[in-house]
């Protein structure tokens, strides 16, 4: 049975796999995961990547399905505690640093970004105006401040 710390190590893996299935940085996430469980293996790794293109085609047929999530978290849960229950104490030493390290790198790498001229944020943004300004996290095109155009009286 795994140490706490490793089962954890391993859930977020699981949910690391799932979370990137559906994003731009799928490809590299996919590419990486596999290796880790290849351990220099090829032909682990080719069955890596086929696992790992199964659950991304099951996700998206599921079309966003949270039970579907889940199933796909807990199943990659299992595999990355599998391998690291298999392994020597320095081997799952070893691994588990591989890990976090593919994990700080995947978190990286699902960051949005919205390049020049854009805002994106992994959280709140809050944008306020006082005493008559404008306020815009982003503004593209004129902006004018003043009082408001009187209507046409025969508008009402």
């Amino acid at each position: 049975m795994l140490a706490e710390s490793l089962a954890a190590l391993a859930a977020a893996g699981g949910a690391a796999v799932v979370q990137a299935a559906t994003t731009d940085a799928w490809t590299e996430v996919r590419d990486r995961v596999a290796r880790w469980f290849g351990r220099g293996d090829g032909e682990r790794e080719r069955i890596q990547l086929e696992r790992l293109d199964r659950t991304a085609a099951e996700l998206a047929a599921a079309g966003g399905s949270e039970q579907e999530q889940n199933l796909q978290a807990q199943v990659w849960r299992t595999r990355f505690e599998d391998l690291l229950e298999s392994l020597d104490d320095a081997g799952r030493t070893d691994a588990a640093a591989g890990l976090r390290a593919l994990l700080e790198d995947t978190a990286e790498a699902g960051r949005v970004s919205a390049g020049a001229g854009g805002v994106a944020a992994g959280g709140d943004i809050r944008v306020s105006a006082e005493g008559g300004s404008i306020a815009a996290a982003v503004l593209h095109g004129g902006a004018h401040i003043g009082p408001p155009p009187v209507p046409d009286p025969s508008q009402g």
